[in-house]
């Protein structure tokens, strides 16, 4: 049988190019290797939106991306986290095994603090407890459903670690090893998307390439990218130049040998290495992008493939639940 990968999506709005490349793809390319299943954290969002008409809105928005991005939900388990109430039950459990003292020094509540005492506030003001305990909740997503693999990236590594820690204390309690130690799924490869202004594509620096923007809009972003000041005959640089580190990523071998060429010889402005950085992301994000409008227009098609997994996730949430419940002494 394959190992079981999870992988937890949480709905901050749609996706930008940045997310594709670094999180959706990889992602989705673990159903080849692996067991795959993915999740939404629409629990983890309610730390920060409190408004049920946007989370509702972001949850449908970034199931319809992973959809229309090739996620099948034919093939690969796909739920909502709060349409499995065991994850709940499960992270009451966790609770009685996960110490304070680590959820302390947990990397999200310590920025809080740290951010509270920069500004001579109290340490926990604004914090709340499911800010505190999301490291439980997260172990609770993963333990439930045997996951062997989670991907993780440098700031939720943490988050994993906290993870085999409780279900160590769990199986050290009970002398069995009733919950599955996960490990964490890295790439050495590290991708560097920058956004429009050189730096690494982030919704905090407000320099994304939205992922399903019509054409119009999607060739205003990137002829907002930020140039130097050569002048349209001096020789350019391909490899220190933010628009042709945009476009290897999805442009032929031939395609970026004939680019690099046009900004090696001179003769070339800004405006032409960006009309073709347009052509090969537009050629590249048009069938997501219709694939993403239909379903935006017909979210029944999400809803079913949500109701579809959740009744797939629920059988075996119960299977798990029930066999810690009786080992815990909460059933015969």
């Amino acid at each position: 049988m394959k190992k079981i990968a999870l992988t937890g999506i949480k709905p901050t709005g749609i996706p930008h190019l940045g997310n594709l490349l670094g999180a959706i793809k990889p992602a989705l390319k673990l159903s080849e290797k692996y067991d795959a299943r993915y999740f939404i954290a629409d629990y983890h969002a309610l730390n920060s939106i409190k408004d049920p008409e946007i989370l509702t809105e972001y949850t449908m928005e970034v199931a319809a991306a992973w959809l229309a991005c090739g996620l099948d939900p034919e093939k690969v388990l796909f739920y909502r986290q709060s349409d499995i109430p065991e994850v709940f039950e499960l992270s009451t459990m966790l609770m009685c095994f996960a110490a304070k003292g680590r959820m302390n020094g947990a990397h999200a509540y310590k920025a809080a603090v740290a951010a509270n005492l920069e500004k001579k506030k109290d340490a926990d003001k604004g914090i709340n407890m499911g800010l505190f305990t999301y490291p439980v909740l997260m172990a609770a997503d993963i333990l439930l459903f045997d996951a062997d693999k989670v991907p993780v990236g440098p700031d939720q590594l943490q988050h994993l670690e906290i993870t085999a820690e409780i279900a160590r204390a769990v199986n050290f309690n009970y002398k069995k090893e009733l919950l599955k130690i996960p490990a964490p799924l890295t790439t050495d490869k590290t991708l560097n998307v920058y956004g429009t202004d050189g730096r690494k594509m982030s919704k905090s620096y407000n320099n994304t390439i939205p992922l399903f923007a019509p054409a119009k809009k999607l060739r205003k972003k990137i002829m907002r990218i930020v140039t130097n000041s050569q002048s349209v005959e001096a020789p350019k640089d391909p490899e220190n130049c933010n628009i042709f580190a945009l476009y290897r990523l999805f442009a032929a071998p031939e395609e970026q040998e004939e680019l690099a060429a046009r900004y090696r010889k001179g003769g070339m402005g800004w405006g032409y290495a960006k009309e073709e950085l347009f052509r090969v992301l537009d050629r590249e994000l048009s069938p997501y992008r219709e694939r993403y409008c239909k379903l935006m227009q017909d979210k029944k098609q999400i809803t079913a493939a949500l109701e579809q997994g959740a009744v797939r996730a629920g059988k075996i949430a119960a299977r798990k639940l029930d066999y810690l419940r009786r080992a815990a002494g909460f059933a015969k």
